[in-house]
């Protein structure tokens, strides 16, 4: 991550208040330190000094030496960072000048160059470490491991289903499933546009053909009324995904299949721990993936898992997944399989994952908590949606960032990494990226195009803090009121 230049933090004492307002605009830290010709530090001046200046009479041509604050905290450049820490948590201080024996300006210190926030990293610090270990000191570091079957099982317990099988990664848990459905060649698989291209890459690995459809404005998952419409003679599969979290309509997706005879098969990569209608997802279909890459709920590292109804085809699936041989005929190969095993390690920290993932859900949605409540005051931001029907997991909370906005999505995104906070943009429409333009018809997608232009995906790490969920919208609050600042006056 980059932080602003000293240069682009400081102002000279002659400049007026709309000079030091735009600095401010421009270096997205909320400050300017104003020195002299010599660069002797003078003194501080915020978004906030400006503001009730204004209120007092101020106007933007005053000079900035009558509204900034003299009375700051600085330090030495030969302070420890240790130190430094201390001092910038002494009132909430996000930024530290640091001066020489004269008082001349060198460098600054700042909670984003000492502490970055990132959307999303794992949490391993239960007893990930302890099961690896032992993986590491029995031998046993292949797919051979008691740990394999160990995750499996509490997989399935946890989805309310009889099969699960671990697989290498999210992509393939897809690409096994519909082979295990004998999904290929001459059928098409309907897909939203608004999704990972993992998804759209799956299905055209099994050789069938791709159909894109638009998803719904509130949910952003598969719009249910261009779903049937998108059903012809060769149409033998859907795949609903369960996008950031929030579950599709499942009932009605379930109608439509079972009236034209198609397979289901739930993406689940961003949705472990949501429930439609108070039953986890990936116990609706005729088949479930899941990943566990390393910014999902749970992780393995990369990794994966299928859920199948059918105990048959979770058999084959089995075949498959371990290059097609038997399992009671060693070295005989029934079916060109592939090598989609988990190892013992990758599932031994599964195992560590699942024995916390209550927690992590209830966490990820206390986080989404505390940002609805502050976001919603804030203009120009649309929160996710959590239907009355729904039960969102918020893998990741991905907010609109609309046209009324002060500042727009991809300038938000540029000046909060200056601040050390990493945001990121929405996934792009599926029907926009050259492999897969050709699988879109003629249809508009307007509401994929919209939230892959507005969509703003912001930290959502299980152990991110109350206090950094404050400092992010704290930031997001305080370009936005500089940008306010500028304009209206």
């Amino acid at each position: 991550m980059t932080s602003p230049s000293l240069k682009e933090l400081t102002v000279l004492h002659t400049a007026t208040t709309r000079d030091a307002l735009n600095c401010i605009d421009r270096n997205a830290q909320g400050m300017v330190f104003v020195v002299s010709e010599k660069n002797v530090l003078l003194g501080l001046a915020t978004d906030g000094d400006v503001r009730r200046a204004l209120l007092r009479g101020a106007t933007l041509d005053t000079p900035i030496t009558e509204i900034m604050n003299r009375n700051y905290i600085s330090s030495t450049v030969h302070i420890s960072d240790s130190q430094l820490l201390k001092l910038l948590s002494k009132d909430r201080a996000r930024h530290i000048p640091l001066v020489d024996e004269n008082n001349v300006l060198v460098d600054y210190a700042s909670t984003a160059r000492l502490h970055q926030i990132q959307v999303l990293q794992p949490n391993l610090s239960g007893n990930e470490l302890a099961y690896v270990t032992e993986c590491i000191k029995t031998n046993w570091i292949s797919s051979k491991g008691l740990y394999v079957r160990k995750f499996e099982e509490m997989f399935a317990t946890y989805c309310r289903t009889e099969d699960a099988l671990a697989v290498s990664n999210g992509t393939v848990a897809i690409h096994l499933a519909l082979e295990a459905l004998h999904v290929g060649e001459g059928d098409e698989v309907i897909v939203p546009d608004f999704t990972f291209a993992a998804t759209i890459n799956a299905v055209l690995h099994a050789g069938a053909t791709p159909v894109i459809v638009d998803v719904e404005p509130a949910t952003w998952t598969m719009d249910v009324s261009e779903l049937e419409e998108a059903i012809t003679a060769k149409t033998k599969a859907i795949i609903p995904v369960h996008i950031y979290g929030h579950p599709c309509r499942m009932h009605e997706i379930l109608d439509i299949a079972k009236n034209n005879r198609l397979f289901i098969i739930e993406d689940c990569a961003e949705a472990l721990g949501s429930k439609y209608k108070d039953v986890p997802v990936g116990t609706f279909g005729d088949a479930a993936t899941f990943s566990f890459f390393g910014n999902k709920t749970i992780t393995t590292g990369e990794g994966g898992m299928v859920l199948f109804r059918d105990r048959k085809i979770a058999e084959r699936a089995a075949l498959l997944r371990d290059h097609g041989m038997s399992k009671e005929r060693r070295y005989w190969h029934e079916e060109v399989g592939y090598n989609y095993r988990m190892t013992n390690i990758q599932a031994a920290i599964g195992v560590a994952q699942m024995e916390r993932l209550d927690g992590f859900v209830e966490r990820k949605r206390a986080i989404a908590g505390r940002y609805n409540e502050r976001l919603l005051t804030l203009q120009g931001f649309e929160i996710p949606a959590e239907e009355s029907w729904a039960y969102n997991s918020y893998w990741l909370y991905t907010v609109l960032v609309d046209s009324s906005a002060a500042i727009q999505r991809d300038e938000l995104i540029s000046k909060l990494l200056l601040n050390g906070i990493e945001t990121r943009p929405a996934f792009f429409p599926l029907h926009e990226m050259p492999p897969y333009r050709k699988f879109a018809g003629e249809k508009s997608f307007t509401t994929t195009e919209r939230i892959a232009l507005h969509g703003l995906s912001l930290p959502s790490s299980v152990s991110l803090t109350d206090r950094e969920i404050d400092t992010i919208v704290d930031s997001l609050t305080e370009l936005i009121q500089v940008r306010d600042l500028i304009t209206n006056h």
